[in-house]
């Protein structure tokens, strides 16, 4: 796949000192190593190795990447890597896409308390789905569901949500029977709603009787208990906006769709359109317009820009990624096999990462990689490496070996 024009990279490397410099003592420890991340991702700094082509001998030099989780260039391979994984999870039944979303005035609250206001935001959608399925008014089944958190918006404003990917059924009360969804439905909405409303503002009341919420500028008032329960009130008779989505064409569907959610970041690179005079313009979807006027272009100065890409820096081993119900991490295995049985499913294939004796012995000594010649399409070989910050020789010339 061809290189963007543009990336975040470059607009860090080329604004990232300055600006730095401009916000000094107003950002993580966690935002400068993104930040530097970034900035060195495929670049000398990092290292890299020299390729060479078995067909054409075209000589090319590869950098290392920087494997942040921020990092745009660096989540396609991470996000393959998952979604083999879980094709092993996948059941032959009707998958349904649910979104939890905090209203406005919790997001903004929230970026000053992220480990627990995200935290309590996978529990508490977790144990809305879980316990509105197992209701035997509406399904009477345990579930499973993945979810999947994103804090930003169409924008990279700070709008903290949760993607759940749930199949449609589960395993009755006793486990020896699946209960299926009516086609096309899974759970309704205003009721998950409620209960999502009703749990997240009692934890979060319980979390400042804790003394575990920090409250900075215009959310210091908060500290008091009085004053944090006003602020509360509207939010428990405001509307929470909590939406299932219609099922899925087919269990293979649901990677596709996942590979787009899984490991995304703030921005991708290819929504970056130009970096001109100090202003980076990049494509955006306004959802409160309708048909083409939905897609627009947004400019925002250098500084801004990056500002906002930091917003979504996760804290520290962060999970963005959980598993609930039946596909959590204790008894997949068993909850998935039972699941199969009772549907009459086979099980999936075993991924092929076994080698025989000749051909693991062939792969030690004969390295092989995943680059492509671009001038032949042949495959490329590692000749030659080199370390983190070491100073890179000229390429060998044509025909001669290191």
């Amino acid at each position: 796949m061809a290189r963007p024009a543009l990336e975040v990279a470059d607009i860090f490397r080329a604004f990232g000192p300055a600006w730095r410099l401009a916000q000094h003592g107003h950002l993580s420890l966690g935002q400068l190593k993104v930040m530097s991340a970034i900035e060195q991702c495929r670049t000398a700094a990092l290292g890299g190795h020299v390729l060479r082509c078995e067909a054409c001998e075209q000589i090319d030099i590869s950098y290392n990447s920087c494997r942040n989780r921020h990092c745009p260039k660096c989540q396609a391979r991470a996000a393959q890597r998952w979604l083999e994984a879980r094709q092993a999870d996948l059941l032959p039944v009707e998958y349904y896409h649910v979104v939890f979303t905090l209203p406005a005035p919790i997001s903004a609250f929230a970026y000053t308390n992220k480990a627990l206001v995200y935290r309590l935001l996978f529990e508490v959608a977790a144990e809305t789905l879980l316990t509105i399925a197992a209701d035997p008014k509406h399904l009477g089944a345990t579930i499973g569901a993945t979810l999947v958190l994103h804090t930003w918006g169409s924008a990279m404003t700070h709008h903290p949500h949760v993607h759940g990917i749930v199949p449609g059924g589960g395993l009755s009360a006793d486990g020896q029977r699946w209960i299926a969804c009516r086609h096309g439905f899974f759970l309704p909405v205003r009721v998950l709603s409620r209960l999502f409303r009703r749990r997240f503002l009692e934890e979060l009341a319980k979390a400042h009787h804790a003394g575990v919420l920090r409250f900075f500028g215009e959310f210091a008032p908060l500290a008091q208990m009085a004053a944090f329960l006003r602020w509360l009130a509207p939010l428990r008779t405001s509307e929470w906006v909590v939406y299932a989505k219609r099922p899925f064409a087919g269990p293979e569907a649901v990677l596709a769709y996942l590979s787009r959610y899984t490991h995304r970041v703030a921005i991708s690179n290819r929504r970056l359109v130009s970096l001109d005079g100090g202003c980076v313009s990049f494509r955006w979807k306004d959802y409160r317009a309708k048909g083409r006027t939905r897609h627009k272009t947004m400019t925002l100065t250098a500084g801004e820009f990056m500002r906002r890409f930091l917003l979504h820096v996760l804290p520290c081993g962060f999970h963005r990624i959980r598993h609930y119900g039946l596909l959590a991490n204790v008894e997949r295995r068993q909850n998935l096999a039972r699941a199969r049985g009772l549907l009459g499913a086979t099980p999936p294939d075993e991924p092929r990462t076994i080698a025989s004796a000749p051909e693991a012995t062939a792969l030690s000594t004969t390295p092989t990689t995943g680059f492509v010649c671009r001038c032949c399409g042949s495959v490329m070989r590692v000749i030659e490496t080199f370390a983190r910050g070491a100073t890179i020789r000229a390429p060998p010339l044509r025909g001669v070996t290191s």
